[in-house]
C-alpha cells in the first residue's frame, strides 16, 4: 500500500463523494479524528502544559465519544445487513453525525450540554436501528437498548454519579463487545483458516455473557466486593472463551488477529478490575485495559475490516493498518503493565501511551479518509 492512499487508484466507479452514503463512514472517520486528538489533548493536560485538565472530561469523551461513535457506526450499517432494510443515510446520517459532533463541542464548555446532546444521539441511533428491526421482528432488538442505555448513562454521568455512570456504562461498552466478538470472531477465523476450527462452548458463552449482565446489575447496586469477586471468575470464563477461539491459528492474518488479541484484554481487564477491588492493584490500571486494550483494539480491527468489507475491498490489511494495530497495543501494554512493573515512571508512561495511541488512530484516519469517503469499488450502494 502507498503511504496513506488507499490500495487502488480512483477509477469512475469509486471517483466521487460518499461519506454519508452508509453509518459507518462518518462515524467511523469521526472517531478516527477525535482517538487521534482527544488523547494527546488530555495527556498535555495531565502533564501540565495546557490549562483546564479535568479527569471527567476526559473519562467521559473516550466512552461516551470515541466508543459511542464507533457502536453506533457498526450497528446503523450492520442492521441493513441483518434486516435487508435501509437504516439512515444521506441528510439524516448527517444529522446523526452532527448531534455526535456538536456534543463533543459542547463537551470542552459543559459536559451537562454534551451529555443532553449525548442523549440526543442515543434516541436518533436508537430511531435509525430501531425501525427496521422492529419491521422485521429482527432478533437483535436488545441492541436498542443498549443504545439508550448509552445515552442514559451520559446524562447520569454529567447529572448525577460520574463513578456509577462511568461504570455501567463501561459494562455496557464490554457487554455489546463480547456479544458481537462471540459473533464474529469464531466465525471469521473458520471462514478465513481452513481447518481452524474455532468454536464455541454453551457454558462458557452463558457463563461469560452471564457473568458481564450480573456485573452491570452489581455496580448499579454498587456491590464492590461482590464485584470484585464476580471480575476473577469472569475472567477465566473470558480467557477460557478466547482459547477456544484458536487465536494461535490467526498468526501471519493481521487482520483476525487484532480481534484475538484485542479480545483477550477482556480476561486481563476483569483480572485486574477483581485485584483492584480487593485493593491489591490500582483501579486505573483495569480500566485502560478495557479502554485502551479492548476498545481501542477491537475498534481499529473492527473498522478497517467493516470498512473494507463494505466498500467491496479485498479483506487484507497491509503495512500501515498492521502499524496501527501494533500501536494501540503498545499503547496498551505501556498504559497498563508497564506502571505495575515501574510505578516510578508512571507519569511519563501516561505520556508515552498517548503518543502511541495518537500515531495509531492518526494512521487509521489518514489511511482510510479515502476509503471511507469515496463509493463502492463495485458500484453498489453503500
Amino acid at each position: 500500500m502507498a503511504l496513506f492512499t488507499p490500495s487502488e487508484p480512483a477509477t469512475a466507479s469509486n471517483a466521487g463523494f460518499a461519506l454519508f452514503a452508509l453509518g459507518f463512514r462518518p462515524l467511523y472517520l469521526l472517531a478516527g479524528v477525535y482517538a487521534a486528538l482527544s488523547v494527546p489533548l488530555w495527556a498535555a493536560q495531565y502533564a501540565g502544559w495546557l490549562p483546564g485538565a479535568n479527569p471527567l472530561w476526559h473519562a467521559h469523551e473516550m466512552l461516551f465519544g470515541y466508543a459511542f461513535a464507533v457502536i453506533a457506526g457498526f450497528l446503523l450499517t450492520a442492521v441493513r445487513a441483518w434486516t435487508s432494510r435501509p437504516t439512515p443515510t444521506g441528510g439524516a446520517l448527517a444529522g446523526i453525525a452532527t448531534l455526535w459532533l456538536l456534543a463533543r463541542i459542547a463537551g470542552l464548555f459543559s459536559l451537562p450540554a454534551a451529555a443532553l446532546v449525548d442523549a440526543l444521539f442515543a434516541l436518533a441511533v436508537a430511531w435509525g436501528i430501531g425501525r427496521p428491526i422492529y419491521a422485521s421482528r429482527n432478533r437483535n432488538w436488545y441492541f436498542i437498548f443498549f443504545v439508550l442505555a448509552l445515552g442514559a448513562a451520559s446524562v447520569a454521568f454529567a447529572a448525577a454519579d460520574p463513578r456509577v455512570a462511568l461504570a455501567v456504562g463501561l459494562d455496557v461498552v464490554l457487554f455489546v463487545i463480547a456479544v458481537m466478538g462471540g459473533r464474529v470472531i469464531p466465525a471469521f477465523t473458520n471462514s478465513a483458516v481452513p481447518g481452524a476450527r474455532a468454536s464455541r462452548n454453551r457454558w462458557v458463552e452463558y457463563g461469560s455473557l452471564g457473568s458481564v449482565l450480573l456485573l452491570i446489575f452489581l455496580d448499579l447496586l454498587q456491590w464492590q466486593l461482590a464485584a470484585a469477586l464476580l471480575c476473577l471468575v469472569a475472567a477465566g470464563l473470558h480467557a477460557a472463551r478466547v482459547a477456544l477461539w484458536a487465536p494461535l491459528a490467526t498468526r501471519g492474518r493481521p487482520i483476525l488477529w487484532i480481534l484475538h488479541l484485542s479480545y483477550a484484554w477482556v480476561a486481563i481487564h476483569l483480572a485486574l478490575r477483581g485485584l483492584a477491588g480487593l485493593d491489591l492493584v490500582s483501579p486505573v490500571l483495569a480500566t485502560h485495559a478495557l479502554t485502551v486494550g479492548v476498545v481501542g483494539g477491537l475498534t481499529l480491527g473492527m473498522m478497517t475490516r467493516t470498512a473494507r468489507g463494505h466498500t467491496a475491498r479485498p479483506l487484507k490489511v497491509g503495512a500501515w493498518e498492521v502499524a496501527a494495530y501494533v500501536l494501540v497495543h503498545a499503547a496498551a501494554l505501556v498504559r497498563v503493565v508497564l506502571p505495575l512493573i515501574l510505578p516510578g515512571m508512571y507519569p511519563m508512561l501516561v505520556q508515552l501511551s498517548a503518543a502511541l495511541w495518537f500515531a495509531a488512530f492518526a494512521i487509521f484516519t489518514v489511511a482510510y479518509y479515502p476509503i471511507l469517503s469515496r463509493p463502492r469499488l463495485d458500484g453498489q450502494p453503500g
